[in-house]
């Protein structure tokens, strides 16, 4: 059944459901190489194989954020729009990281509503004046896409709050899904406009853009994409209760890197995918990446860094240190504690106050001597959670005033209004500890900020009445659940939800001896000034074009419908393997190896039952009964139950166990391979492989004649995952002398005898074949595991070597687009029974009279 949010797709794409107009095409082309402008019209068509090309080429990143790095004003006079760069803005800063010949082009909205009719005006404008294509959304799609589905539904839920009832949070709304899905179609469309996809990096930002990268990878399979989340990415618990959980997880998936500030919220995000879509994931030289249909889609895990020549050009100037004098003279003879955050239910600015009255209360020698500064930034959301936190901090404040302070002193001082940047520097470069109680929030910069007002320049010196060369100090008291916290080891860290912690945190903080402060603050400095905001940008520039450096190797295509379109990338020689193709090889033959896999190849991996259908009994008795064909069943189960299954078919040979019994048909006796007859270190396997099972719910231990193996696929994915890992590394260890090879599959980790594989049984089959003077002209050998591509190497060794006189028809496929030694893959074991079927059909020729009776009907037609 397609999921509720693939309906009606396509209508939802071009704007139909939503009322939508169609997106103006009236943005001028970009020319993408020197005397040429790039045709894209009907991009939605484009492979991604764009054919403009040119040994001259400026480099051009594409910058995709929610909001253009721009202020917007309307001159009352004129009536004409005046725009100007938002300095702060990082999408801005990050151009630091990249070299001074790159061209950066940004796209995304602006922070002011354009007329219709102004558009085409200000698009040409921003396009000239400041490289900016807007994305204008109709308003009421505005609002029901940012402030409704992001703020409302995706910002709570990623900082770990669930919608339990209709009054905490609000329930997942199918209509703001629809506009968030038609907002990112939007975004793309304008991307589609002006990018050249075989030469730009596209750097998509954060969580308001998470299905724009499946709208570009669909309309160019190729498209070099980063993705950055700058908000927590929760763990799947939570993720999970998301509706369209995994239309999301797509959609990030269809980049080529994915950026997250720690490891913990790249952790959930890859326990999302295991748990969720079943991918695997590993480190490869010091890469974590996930194999996403023959793609790599990389991870990288760095937190994003601060400006610092702007900051420090803040405290160089005349307004910064007036002000610096002006506190100065105000807290005189006091120790100030900083607190910089937005009014918003995370940032845990009430938790921070408690912790502040919990410190004069047990420390009244501090009373008259410590200033907490709150700093209340304006909210960026609006609703009822936001004026109820608004509504407690003053509550407490006052409280804490009214208790500890006096006419002549206030131990809180709120500050809620509009604070010029030049007066946040003065009051970072003053703190004696500066705290950040958040929590949960994805980065935070305050600490960074801080740590640099605090170090100074000789501006600041100067209106600090300091040395140049006297030691510097800071103080920082951090929440344990913000993004920066892992990257300040010299930070107090706390619990913010633990008062007498937050308050023996601060206390510590400010009665320190100096010089501990300032070896904290010196390990804290050469930090934040070395992984400053272009080490981050030009950082993941490098590892995003070292993921796509493969990109033009391979051959793409997509597949799937709606938000699950994904693209197959592979080898250019790795095609499907069809019936047309084989079917003339097959009748132009007659000494004919067929091997199978039998889990996985012949009966669905994911079926209950795993006795073959009267179905695949047939067409494997077919295809051993043609005296043209040796065919055999190649799998790792044991020869008990491979034999019971497959008993109707008499001239079947069966491989068991990887080849460790064999038997040529049903009445001929089995064979075993003496090369493995010493089985003692079954003794050593069992007891630690029982140990495991004990420990992992799900698991279960599988005993063979020859082998054992540990299954892993009912238990936790990861808990079961992290298992098999130590358990192979375990078994290796103690096997180390022993004649006993350890592998590691689809959820199992087995223990067989060297010398043993499904390769062996291939090589010994055809070289039985020539023999007995019957050397094949036809291999195919089809499998779904690791363990068949022994079988796929031994085929391709055995049949290029001296042994056979001439060299056959070999179709070694595999089961799953995925990257293999075989050449041909089919999809999955129904692919597979209408290919044997079709051959099956080959080997049983009509009657001659109905052969006569067709070639009669023929001519007459």
């Amino acid at each position: 059944m397609v999921s509720r949010s693939y309906v009606n797709f396509l209508d939802l794409a071009s704007g139909y459901l939503l009322d939508i107009p169609q997106t103006p095409r009236s943005l001028p082309r970009v020319m993408t190489v020197p005397g040429i402008i790039s045709n894209l019209e009907g991009y939605g068509s484009n492979d991604g194989d764009s054919e403009a090309n040119s040994s001259i080429y400026h480099e051009r990143k594409i910058v995709v954020a929610n909001m253009l790095p721009l202020h917007a004003k309307k001159d009352t006079e004129t009536g004409k729009w005046c725009f100007s760069r938002d300095e702060d803005s990082l999408y801005l800063q990050l151009t630091d990281g990249f070299s001074p010949e790159t061209e950066v082009i940004y796209v995304g909205s602006l922070k002011a509503d354009i007329d219709v009719s102004e558009q085409e005006e200000v698009s040409q404008k921003l396009l000239e004046d400041f490289n900016c294509v807007p994305t204008f959304l109709p308003q009421d799609l505005q609002k029901k896409f940012y402030l409704g589905f992001c703020k409302q539904q995706l910002w709570p839920l990623f900082h770990y709050m669930l919608p339990m009832c209709p009054d905490h949070g609000d329930r997942f709304d199918r209509v703001l899904w629809q506009a968030y899905v038609s907002a990112n179609k939007i975004f793309a469309d304008k991307v589609m406009e002006i990018i050249n996809p075989e030469e730009d990096y596209v750097w998509v930002h954060d969580y308001h853009l998470m299905l724009l990268p499946t709208f570009l990878r669909k309309g160019y399979n190729r498209v070099k994409l980063g993705f950055f989340l700058h908000s927590p990415f929760p763990s799947s618990e939570i993720y999970r209760t998301l509706p369209v959980r995994d239309e999301i997880l797509r959609g990030l998936l269809n980049c080529d890197l994915i950026g997250f500030h720690t490891f913990d919220y790249a952790r959930h995000f890859l326990s999302c995918c295991s748990r969720m879509l079943g991918l695997d994931y590993e480190s490869k030289r010091g890469h974590i990446g996930l194999d996403y249909f023959g793609r790599t889609v990389y991870i990288k895990i760095l937190p994003v860094g601060i400006h610092m020549g702007r900051l420090e050009s803040v405290m160089n100037l005349p307004l910064t240190s007036a002000k610096v004098k002006e506190i100065q003279e105000k807290f005189k003879g006091k120790k100030l504690i900083l607190g910089i955050d937005d009014m918003d239910i995370f940032k845990g600015i009430s938790l921070k106050l408690l912790g502040m009255e919990q410190l004069l209360q047990q420390h009244p020698n501090l009373r008259g001597k410590v200033v907490l500064v709150q700093i209340v930034n304006p909210a960026r959301g609006s609703g009822k959670d936001v004026q109820e936190a608004k509504s407690e901090t003053y509550r407490t404040a006052k409280r804490i005033n009214e208790v500890y302070g006096s006419p002549e002193y206030e131990p809180v001082i709120l500050i809620d209004r509009h604070v010029p940047r030049y007066e946040k520097t003065a009051y970072y470069a003053l703190a004696e500890c500066c705290i950040v109680n958040a929590v949960r929030d994805g980065m935070n910069l305050v600490p960074y900020k801080y740590i640099i007002c605090r170090q100074g320049t000789p501006y600041m010196e100067k209106a600090l009445g300091i040395e140049a060369d006297s030691p510097r100090t800071s103080m920082l008291v951090v929440s344990e659940f913000i993004g920066c916290s892992p990257s300040l080891s010299g930070a107090i860290r706390v619990n913010p939800w633990d008062i007498d912690a937050v308050a023996d945190a601060l206390s510590l903080a400010i009665t320190m001896p100096e010089s501990e402060k300032q070896l904290r603050h010196e390990k804290h400095y050469r930090y934040v000034s070395t992984h400053d905001v272009a080490y981050w940008a030009r950082s993941f520039m490098q590892d995003l074009e070292r993921a796509c450096q493969d990109h033009f190797n391979k051959r793409c295509w997509g597949i799937g419908f709606g938000l699950g379109f994904r693209v197959v990338s592979l080898s250019p020689s790795f095609r499907r393997l069809g019936i047309d193709h084989i079917g003339s090889a097959y009748k132009r033959t007659n000494r004919r190896a067929i091997f199978l896999d039998y889990d996985g190849t012949v009966i669905p991996q994911s079926s209950i039952v795993k006795s073959p259908s009267p179905e695949v009994i047939s067409v494997l008795r077919t295809l051993s009964n043609d005296p043209n064909n040796t065919v055999f069943i190649v799998s790792g189960r044991g020869r008990e139950s491979l034999s019971d299954w497959l008993e109707p078919c008499e001239n079947l040979g069966i491989a068991a166990e990887h080849g460790y019994f064999m038997r040529w048909n049903r009445t001929s006796e089995w064979e075993t391979n003496h090369v493995a007859d010493d089985l003692d270190w079954k003794n050593i396997v069992e007891p630690i492989m029982r140990l495991y099972t004990e420990t992992t719910d799900g698991s279960n231990i599988e005993v063979k004649e020859s082998a054992l193996v540990w299954h892993h696929q009912d238990a936790d994915p990861d808990f079961g995952s992290c298992q098999a890992k130590e358990l192979l590394d375990h078994l290796e260890n103690v096997l180390a002398n022993e004649a006993a090879v350890v592998t590691r599959g689809q959820h199992i980790v087995e223990v067989r005898p060297q010398g043993i594989s499904k390769g062996l049984v291939s090589e010994k089959v055809l070289l039985d074949m020539v023999n007995r003077d019957n050397s094949p002209d036809f291999v195919l050998c089809i499998g779904d595991d690791r363990s068949d591509e022994d079988m796929f190497e031994s085929l391709l060794s055995t049949v290029s070597g001296p042994s056979l006189p001439a060299s056959p028809d070999i179709f070694a496929c595999t089961v799953g687009r995925k990257p293999s030694k075989a050449r041909y893959y089919l999809d999955d074991a129904s692919d597979v029974m209408k290919l044997l079927q079709g051959l099956a059909t080959s080997s049983c020729p009509r009657p001659k009279h109905i052969e006569e009776t067709l070639v009669s009907f023929e001519s007459v037609s």
